[in-house]
């Protein structure tokens, strides 16, 4: 396509939104329980390897220990002094069984000779132990990189901010629509800033098709300091309230409200990938647990809409070539249907 030389031409819409993965709700003391089950798993096979290895095992009772934690799981509303003193108790337990894990190697149980995953498992076992501990002890329910699944050890939690679900457990992305097309543009599993993305969209926009956007449609997150002055360097009209004090003049607030409007309903657009996305390929819940299959199912998904948008405009181009071929037939049509009517009258 040719592009207008020294104009801005087009518009792009940027947005972010986190791909939930396939976790369970992490709470505390649940993590604590599953996370004490897979050290008693460890603790067994490391046993198995050798008789006088068992001595080492710790000596409580598994079932009743469970069947505290179970106690308080069922519980509509626990107390939090409830929840904090069986948090307490699980990780006494769980600290017996890492000593007892220690004693083990110390005697010449091999972790070598367990399978991949376990051994993995236990250093994820060990780091959510001391996290649970040092947020115990300092009376904290937030630390830098929570763990709050053994196995998808790279989810983090994403504060959105959202009515139903103000905390997502998935990975972020930042998408951007160009023109209809969506594109993928960052994948992340730690929080991030939304409006620091939009340089370098807008940057890959350019180096795609020449020139910069004309408008750029984004969230109020997006209106920084630094993208309101790089948007007017390069005349690009974002989207959102401006920066400073209003105009004292009426007219032209009405028609900086009038064109507001207009901007903020093209950033539909990008919503609507995101619900058909989230309703339609399956983006609600990622059930990939490695962190590379996560990330090409989210890629995979983006590529297939963009697919199926080019799959539409064929489509729609070849309906009206056959509109037309109809348009232009039909006279032709109707004398082979109805041929007595250009026959004169006797």
């Amino acid at each position: 396509m040719d592009w207008p030389k020294g104009k801005n031409w087009g518009t792009l819409t940027i947005d972010a939104s986190c791909m939930p993965a396939d976790i369970a709700n992490p709470r505390d003391l649940r993590l604590l329980d599953e996370v004490r089950l897979s050290t008693e798993r460890i603790i067994d096979e490391l046993c198995n390897q050798a008789t006088e290895f068992k001595r080492h095992r710790p000596r409580y009772d598994r079932g009743m220990v469970h069947a505290h934690v179970l106690r308080i799981a069922k519980q509509k509303r626990p107390r939090r002094r409830r929840v904090k003193a069986a948090i307490k108790r699980q990780l006494d337990y769980l600290q017996q069984n890492s000593r007892a894990v220690n004693s083990l190697i110390a005697c010449g149980a091999m972790l070598c000779e367990l399978k991949r995953h376990w051994w993995q498992k236990l250093l994820a076992c060990r780091e959510l132990e001391r996290q649970q501990s040092w947020m115990l002890m300092n009376k904290t329910n937030s630390i830098p990189d929570r763990l709050v699944n053994v196995v998808q050890r790279h989810v983090r939690p994403i504060v959105r901010g959202k009515a139903r679900t103000p905390v997502e457990f998935g990975a972020k992305i930042s998408v951007s629509v160009q023109n209809g097309f969506p594109f993928l543009h960052r994948i992340s599993w730690n929080p991030y800033n939304d409006g620091a993305d939009l340089i370098e969209q807008s940057e890959k926009y350019k180096r795609d098709t020449g020139s910069y956007p004309e408008r750029i449609c984004a969230d109020q997150v997006s209106i920084t300091t630094k993208n309101h002055h790089y948007c007017t360097r390069y005349g690009i009209r974002i989207t959102g309230k401006r920066l400073g004090r209003p105009s004292q003049n009426p007219d032209v607030t009405s028609a900086q409200v009038r064109q507001l409007r207009v901007d903020q309903g093209r950033r539909d657009e990008v919503e609507g990938v995101f619900g058909s996305g989230k309703r339609k390929y399956s983006l609600d819940r990622i059930m990939a647990r490695r962190k590379a299959g996560a990330k090409t199912s989210i890629s995979m998904t983006c590529l297939v809409m963009c697919a199926e948008k080019v799959l539409r405009l064929i489509r729609l181009f070849f309906n009206l070539i056959l509109g037309l071929v109809v348009v232009l037939l039909r006279p032709w049509l109707d004398l082979c249907v109805h041929p007595h009517c250009l026959m004169p009258a006797v």
